[in-house]
């Protein structure tokens, strides 16, 4: 059952990119709330909005009119510094690429989160979460694809985000691969409690969200209810 308090509240929320006749509207007025514990997909083409919504929300970039709230704290408002803090006690971040250091083990790319963390996980911990509790001592090399990924999502839920942001996170990986990596994020939403946003081109992984926001040219075209969500190995990819 989903918590009811607003974890998110985003009003007239407004990017451009650029002047004069380079000028791109990245996001046109958007509007939406999101609660706690939700999950959220975006779907929708290329340059349609979506990332650009996941980057102001994570604090990431800034909008250039509008509001968003996180839990009633107006992030439009906040110095670059409350941004920082933002980011490093409430957000954790999974993208297409893994960003591991090559150099370090498994469970010491995730102590590089739990390190700076008020309340974290043990990196074992979340390692286990995602299904590599017996690959702490490997290295990104010895690792497949879609394990790479996992680790990348040990080390973002390492600090119990109370929001994990998505970008594309199966986009270059095979459709067993995916699932194995989709069946993870389930997990951690389901165990920790977690809000969640992804962004994907993959209409496939629409059933496993409480919500799809459908993105077209900068604003939220439509809104789709999934009344029950669906297990990630219920769905085809």
């Amino acid at each position: 059952m989903l918590n009811s308090s607003t974890c998110f509240e985003v009003t007239g929320l407004t990017k451009i990119y650029g002047e004069g006749s380079a000028q791109v509207r990245a996001l046109r007025g958007v509007d939406v709330t999101i609660r706690d514990g939700e999950v959220i997909v975006l779907l929708g083409p290329s340059g349609s909005g979506k990332s650009t919504l996941l980057n102001i929300l994570g604090g990431l970039d800034t909008p250039t009119d509008g509001h968003v709230f996180y839990h009633g704290v107006d992030l439009t408002t906040m110095s670059d510094r409350d941004l920082t803090s933002y980011r490093r006690d409430n957000v954790g971040f999974v993208f297409q690429n893994y960003n591991l250091m090559p150099g370090l083990t498994a469970e010491e790319n995730v102590e590089l989160v739990t390190e700076i963390a008020a309340n974290p996980l043990k990196a074992a911990e979340a390692l286990e979460l995602v299904g590599l509790g017996e690959r702490l001592r490997h290295f990104p090399s010895e690792l497949s694809g879609g394990e790479q990924q996992r680790v990348a999502i040990a080390r973002a839920i390492a600090k119990r985000p109370g929001v994990l942001f998505c970008d594309e996170p199966t986009g270059a990986l095979d459709s067993t691969t995916s699932l194995k990596v989709l069946r993870a994020l389930n997990r951690v939403v389901e165990e920790l409690g977690t809000t969640m946003l992804m962004v994907t081109h993959h209409q496939g992984i629409a059933p496993l969200a409480h919500r799809v926001l459908h993105f077209k040219d900068g604003s939220v075209d439509r809104e789709v209810i999934n009344e029950t969500r669906a297990r990630p190995e219920d769905i085809h990819l």
